[in-house]
């Protein structure tokens, strides 16, 4: 018989997080944590779990990729007539959330969404595979579709239009930033007492920063 789930557990023992030795911005804390997960070369240290909700409160989540942050917020790309694109153009605030299983580390961030410059998503665009771009053409993404082969045989029609050219950035595909108002910063500690420090953006765009009890 398999162990019960409710039994399964783990003992977080890695390292503290105090508010003395974090950094007054958490864009600098953040830069840290996420440099130190692709120094350990964990698998997509970049994805990140997003979570959208509908104007009346209906609730999702997948996991998507994060493309570039900065002090101005944390930016993705998906289609913006998907099913989250469309959520967050009715709804423009957001979470996401990072799990560094080997560091022992979360980091949870909320805050409101924007689309990102054409320039910036142009930018990102033609910086992907060819594959990838013809991609974003060949899937009306969210939608019900018969087969694979539909979309298999979309590429194939795409590879030939496209071939030698340049791969043009649809007009429904692009970016998202999402701009933080607060972002919580979380490692795990034996008998359940994690650290969890969390900094607000204040009116006069500062940070406070407070110890959760975990």
């Amino acid at each position: 018989m398999s162990k019960s789930i409710a039994d399964l557990r783990k003992e977080y023992t890695l390292q503290g997080l105090s508010k003395t030795d974090a950094y007054p911005n958490p864009f600098g804390q953040f830069t840290l944590w996420f440099d130190q997960a692709v120094a350990a070369k964990l698998p997509e240290p970049n994805a990140m779990t997003l979570a959208t909700a509908t104007p009346d409160g209906k609730p999702s989540a997948r996991m998507v990729l994060l493309k570039d942050y900065d002090e101005r917020g944390f930016v993705f790309y998906t289609n913006y007539q998907s099913h989250k694109g469309k959520q967050l153009l009715a709804n423009p605030w957001g979470a996401i959330a990072f799990w560094w299983t080997q560091l022992e580390r979360q980091v949870r961030i909320e805050g409101q969404i924007e689309k990102v410059s054409a320039q910036e998503s142009d930018t990102y665009f033609h910086s992907r595979p060819q594959d990838s771009q013809l991609g974003a053409w060949a899937s009306e993404q969210s939608r019900v579709i018969d087969s694979r082969e539909v979309l298999e045989q979309r590429l194939q029609q795409l590879k030939k239009e496209y071939e030698h050219k340049t791969v043009p950035r649809p007009p429904h595909w692009g970016g998202f930033r999402l701009i933080p108002v607060t972002i919580e910063f979380w490692q795990g500690r034996p008998s359940r007492l994690h650290d969890r420090l969390l900094y607000q953006r204040t009116e006069d765009s500062n940070w406070l920063i407070q110890r959760l009890s975990p």
